[in-house]
C-alpha cells in the first residue's frame, strides 16, 4: 500500500503543463514577457472563484477587452479616457465599476512602483511572512481607492484580509504561481522562498484535504490553510504548495486520490 507521500508525489508528476485545463492559470501561460505574465496571473486570480465554467468565461472576456496586452493596457490605462471599456461586464459579487476601480489601481501601482512584485516585496520585507504581507497588501491596494468613493463589497472581496480569519484564497493562488517554479508555476518572484507559501484553500482543497486527515477544521480559514500547509510540509518541507494543484483538481474533476 502507497504511503501518503507517494500517493501526492505520484498526483504531482501526474498533473503537468499538458493538464492544466480548465484552470485560470491558463491564461497567464499565453504570455511570455514577465509584466505579462505577472498581470494576467493577477487579473486570473482576483476572478477565480465560483464555477469553473464561469470563470473561464470572465477571464476570456477580461482579456479580450484590455487586448490580450495586459502590460501594454495597464500602462496606457486612462480613468477618463477608458472608463467605459468595463460597461456591462461583472462577475459575480464583481460590478463594471468594481473592475474599472481594479484598473485604476493597477495603473497606478504601475506607476509608482514599476510592478506588483516591487510592491509585494515592500510588504514582504517589512512582515517577513506571507500572512502579514498579504494583510499589509490588502490594505494597501483598498486605500488607494478613488477618493470619495466608498468600498463596494466586490471591492472588499476582491482583497481579503487574513488577519480577519480569510483563508486569502485566490491571493494564495497568484503567489504559488509567480513564487514556484516548475511546468505550471513560473517562479518569476525568485526572492520569496516557497516555504513561507500557503495553499490556497477552496471547497475543493478543503474536503480532499480533510479526507486526507491533513486538517481537521471544518471551516475554511487562514487557520485551515496553516494547518494543511504544515502538514505538506512533512513531505516536502521546502515546496509543501506544489501538491495544491493536484489536490485540488483531484476534487474538482472527482478523481479517486
Amino acid at each position: 500500500m502507497k504511503s501518503l507521500k507517494e500517493k501526492l508525489e505520484e498526483h504531482y508528476k501526474y498533473f503537468d503543463k499538458s493538464k492544466i485545463s480548465p484552470d485560470p492559470l491558463e491564461f497567464p501561460h499565453r504570455f511570455v514577457e514577465e509584466r505579462d505574465i505577472e498581470l494576467s496571473g493577477f487579473i486570473s486570480s482576483v476572478f477565480a472563484y465560483g464555477n469553473i465554467k464561469q470563470i473561464m468565461i470572465s477571464l476570456e472576456k477580461i482579456h479580450s477587452l484590455i487586448s490580450n496586452q495586459p502590460n501594454e493596457f495597464i500602462l496606457k490605462f486612462d480613468s477618463k479616457k477608458d472608463k467605459k471599456i468595463f460597461n456591462g461586464f461583472k462577475h459575480r459579487f464583481y460590478t463594471s465599476k468594481d473592475i474599472l476601480e481594479l484598473f485604476i489601481i493597477l495603473n497606478t501601482i504601475y506607476q509608482e512602483y514599476g510592478s506588483l512584485k516591487n510592491y509585494f516585496y515592500m510588504q514582504f520585507n517589512q512582515s517577513n511572512n506571507i500572512k502579514d504581507s498579504i494583510h499589509l497588501f490588502s490594505k494597501g491596494i483598498t486605500s488607494k481607492i478613488s477618493k470619495n468613493t466608498n468600498v463596494s463589497h466586490g471591492f472588499k472581496f476582491m482583497f481579503p484580509d487574513p488577519n480577519k480569519g480569510s483563508a486569502a484564497k485566490r491571493m494564495n493562488l497568484f503567489l504559488r504561481w509567480m513564487v514556484r517554479k516548475d511546468e505550471l508555476d513560473f517562479g518569476i518572484w525568485d526572492e520569496i522562498p516557497t516555504s513561507e507559501l500557503i495553499i490556497p484553500v477552496d471547497t475543493h482543497v478543503a474536503k480532499i484535504s480533510r479526507e486526507l486527515k491533513l486538517t481537521n477544521i471544518k471551516n475554511v480559514s487562514w487557520k485551515m490553510a496553516e494547518e494543511i500547509t504544515n502538514n505538506l510540509k512533512k513531505y516536502d518541507a521546502i515546496d509543501p504548495v506544489k501538491y495544491d494543484f493536484a489536490i485540488c483538481h483531484i476534487g474538482m474533476r472527482k478523481i479517486d486520490f
